[in-house]
């Protein structure tokens, strides 16, 4: 393909270019739209799928179970490179969704999600503050990868950096390496005998084959896990408006006077506030008096971020919204650093696995589907980004309340039959200890008799 050398406007911030959520996706986008002269939605959903971590989770979760996470951190490695590498030498736009989208975003998905499985094994007691510290490589990323990328971008072009990009994916095989193994799955019983036969017939292989489907989806504790069935509601709703400050935050303020390279600072405040922020956030709610109520905590910081993007609505002005930063940074932080805390508390680890990649993938659609409905918004009122921050706050507070709620709804519920336990083992224990009470009071009669007429002889 022949690079376009057609002058081109900068792209509208409604459906095509909301589709790009990452902060590394958009200036390789812009190169990519320099060199193919094709739509910017088009380009958009390429670079934005290999960022898509969660497409693949019920395969990492198989692939967890038979070979370990240390092969699948490793196996992810090797594939997000390959697909770096393989995008710097296509020629079209469908070798770059296959190679850049396809091979990359699975590589990632099996390094991210196995990572964090082994995180939930290797930390029992520290486990919040572990979560927490593992996170701070997202802001870091925040910070310093578009950086990284402009320059990469000034000096090789979009190929050479797609080239280095496979170099620094290419550093997870590394990573997993020096993981110390760890037993994911209880041990298989052993029988010693063979099985007695059963009545029932076998059952097909396409039956089969859809139960193992649904075993491996997690679609069983989706189903028998009231609270993670909750989480998992909670978070899909709230995925729906927590990216949108991310992507519209730098247009609101240019469209308010606000200095372009001011307006990207705004960004890079919220990733380097992180960097700190999540380590004391995991640090408290590590702490015994918090340890308990780790599943509120999260609920509220949801709140929190929902209620700071309602100041945007109300005065766009620098220094508000470097206040405005401030305080997102603070509640960003609560949700990072807690929520894979909340989810190893819902949660047993030897079904971890499974159950992340079935709530990743339903995430994942919430991610890809959010951009689009805040752009078709933008369209319909005049790109009034006021509404934008509306949306975004009304799916934060609906699912802080949500989430909640139903937390403290199951709570209660586990509360009252524990005591109707209780009650119910009180009631039984007390006619066995009235028997054995009148049975040793007979014997010790019986057994001081007898001493009685052996004394007197």
């Amino acid at each position: 393909m022949v690079p376009c050398t057609k002058a081109r406007s900068p792209p509208s911030w409604g459906r095509g270019e909301a589709q790009v959520p990452s902060p590394i996706s958009s200036p390789l986008c812009w190169s990519l739209l320099e060199w193919a002269c094709l739509p910017e939605s088009q380009v958009a959903l390429g670079t934005g799928l290999a960022f898509r971590l969660g497409d693949a989770g019920p395969l990492c979760s198989i692939l967890v179970g038979r070979f370990g996470c240390r092969a699948t951190v490793m196996a992810g490695g090797v594939l997000a490179c390959l697909g770096m590498v393989a995008s710097s030498f296509s020629h079209t736009l469908s070798q770059f969704y296959i190679a850049a989208g396809f091979f990359t975003g699975l590589g990632l998905c099996f390094s991210f999600q196995s990572t964090i499985t082994m995180l939930g094994f290797y930390f029992i007691r520290r486990r919040a503050l572990a979560n927490a510290l593992a996170s701070v490589g997202i802001s870091l990323g925040i910070t310093l990868w578009p950086l990284l990328t402009h320059y990469l971008l000034e000096d090789l072009g979009w190929r050479g950096t797609f080239l280095i990009f496979g170099g620094v994916f290419l550093h997870c095989c590394v990573c997993g390496a020096i993981l110390r193994p760890v037993a994911t799955s209880a041990a298989p019983e052993t029988r010693k005998g063979p099985s007695p036969p059963t009545k029932r017939p076998a059952p097909g292989c396409l039956a089969a084959c859809g139960w193992a489907t649904l075993r491996y989806l997690a679609f069983d504790i989706l189903w028998h896990n009231a609270g993670y069935r909750v989480f998992t509601l909670g978070v899909i709703w709230m995925i729906l408006g927590f990216p949108l400050p991310h992507i519209f935050l730098v247009p609101y303020a240019m469209q308010h006077g606000v200095d372009k390279h001011r307006a990207a600072l705004l960004i890079s405040i919220i990733g380097f506030s992180n960097i700190f922020l999540r380590p004391m956030a995991g640090l408290v709610a590590g702490r015994q008096g918090f340890a308990s109520y780790c599943k509120y905590l999260f609920s509220l910081a949801i709140l929190l971020n929902g209620l700071t993007n309602l100041v945007c609505t109300m005065l766009a002005d620098f220094r508000v919204l470097v206040g405005y930063c401030l305080v997102y940074s603070v509640s960003m932080s609560v949700i990072g650093a807690l929520f894979f805390q909340v989810f190893m508390d819902i949660v047993p680890m030897d079904q971890f696995s499974r159950a992340l990649g079935l709530c990743t993938i339903l995430e994942s659609i919430s991610i890809l589907i959010s951009p689009p409905i805040a752009g078709f918004l933008l369209d319909s009122t005049d790109n009034n980004f006021s509404y934008v921050f509306y949306m975004s706050s009304f799916f934060l507070i609906s699912a802080a309340l949500f989430m909640g709620g139903g937390f403290f709804a199951l709570r209660k519920k586990e509360k009252q039959a524990s005591q109707a336990k209780g009650e119910a083992a009180t009631k039984e224990a007390a006619p066995e200890q009235a028997l054995t009470g009148e049975g040793t009071d007979s014997s010790e009669k019986r057994l001081w008799t007898e001493t009685m007429y052996v004394t007197s002889v």
